[in-house]
């Protein structure tokens, strides 16, 4: 929330000719970015495939990688590889803004490659010093049309691209669209219903998740799209959309986590000691899981799930998502029933009666949800602004009321309830 400016960090990285070596920073915007850490973490993330078994044709072409810090923040880098997979461009941003960022890349790649160094100077300081947008707002970047001009006369018949000079900013608190959402745009069209239920499920049991392709925007873009469904929760353990080939002892951390891996370095992390975990590869479409996370979930719930998403009507707008919408809703809606209130006291959850008057397979399932991370994150989010006073609603909100997931009396949020 609130980032400072649009992005941190704009890198042009070569790859390395071997992985003993480390990628090597070519230029940086802006000039005087004195962060060493993020300088040395990034490129290592630049190329994050068996360099010297595959090129870009192979592995594709945009990818996203995500660097989490210490209080949980993440910051996404979006990637483009030009010259067969030898250099990668890179903007470092705390905003989701991966249609934006990508489009932009392009423009980037196209200077780069007839060598408009101003204008890529000028694209990159009039984003970096526009303040950050509110959502649906229009932007307009200040790049020079006459050196544009000039340029076109200059190469004559080639093709010339239009500047990215435009664009609106993105509203990322509204769901996700197909095909608006790249990301659940093509986990979508990759990954069918079934194992797609599968992913959900062992996300909501908050397993060990491998997701493995050849493609990196596949790979990313399914990662960041199985994530956004679980909305509004949100997954709270080690993420790492795609892992380079230094950090591949991740994947035997004893935790939780949900890590995308380039195919070129699957065989490398199967010879390695994996206990329990869950692997898609989205090439084969085929799912491998130790467990039968999808039959813990409530059968109706799942059932009507996998209806929705079945129907072709869901293929575009924002059905895909509201489906998943409505799961969570069935799922944990009923969590406004077991908040208590008593005069001059905060307002609390109480579990036990979340978790009652309910039917058994319903019991079994919340009897585990209320241990989840991600389940407490979102209670203790929602007491938070209760608590502050401050009344909300947002989608799921909309949701639980409209499918009558929750007790028969109308809820609130700004005004005291009492038990």
């Amino acid at each position: 929330e609130n980032p400072e400016r649009t992005f941190d960090l704009v890198l042009k990285v070569k790859c390395h000719a071997s992985e003993n070596e480390d990628p090597v920073v070519l230029w940086k915007f802006p000039e005087d970015f004195g962060d060493q850490e993020v300088l040395q973490s990034v490129p290592k993330f630049c190329f994050p495939f068996d360099i010297e078994r595959v090129s870009q044709n192979q592995v594709g072409q945009h990818f996203t990688f995500v660097l989490t810090d210490i209080e949980s923040k993440q910051r996404f880098g979006f990637c483009r590889l030009t010259s067969g997979g030898r250099i990668c461009l890179c903007i470092l941003s705390y905003l989701p803004w991966f249609e934006v960022y990508y489009k932009l890349l392009n423009t980037l790649a196209d200077y780069l490659a007839k060598e408009l160094e101003n204008d890529l100077n000028e694209t990159l300081k009039s984003l970096y010093s526009h303040p950050v947008p509110k959502a649906n707002t229009p932007v307009s970047l200040s790049v020079n049309q006459e050196i544009f001009i000039a340029s076109e006369q200059v190469l004559k018949d080639q093709p010339f691209l239009v500047p990215h000079s435009y664009f609106i900013a993105p509203d990322v608190t509204g769901l996700p669209t197909i095909p608006e959402s790249r990301n659940l745009t093509e986990y979508f069209v990759a990954v069918d219903v079934n194992n797609m239920l599968q992913l959900y499920a062992s996300m909501l049991h908050e397993r060990r998740i491998i997701i493995t392709s050849s493609k990196l925007s596949t790979l990313t873009a399914c990662l960041h799209g199985s994530v956004a469904l679980l909305y509004p929760m949100y997954w709270q353990h080690i993420y790492i959309p795609v892992l380079p080939p230094h950090l591949l002892d991740y994947c035997c951390a004893p935790m939780p986590y949900l890590i995308g891996i380039h195919s070129s370095l699957i065989e490398r992390v199967k010879n390695k000691s994996l206990e329990d975990v869950v692997m898609l590869n989205v090439d084969t479409n085929t799912l491998e899981s130790p467990f039968n996370d999808l039959n813990s979930l409530p059968s109706d719930v799942v059932s009507a799930l996998k209806n929705k998403l079945k129907k072709q009507s869901t293929a575009t707008g924002d059905g895909v998502a509201r489906a998943f919408l409505r799961a969570q809703a069935a799922l944990f809606g009923s969590y406004r029933d077991a908040l208590r209130y008593k005069p001059g006291e905060p307002i609390t959850f109480c579990e036990e009666s979340f978790v009652k008057h309910r039917s058994s397979l319903m019991k079994q399932f919340l009897e585990t949800a209320v241990n989840l991370q991600l389940f407490k994150q979102f209670i203790d989010g929602r007491l938070a602004k209760l608590n502050a006073g401050r009344g909300f609603s947002d989608v799921f909100e909309e949701e639980i009321t409209s499918g009558g997931f929750c007790g028969g009396k109308d809820f609130q949020y700004d005004y005291p309830f009492s038990e």
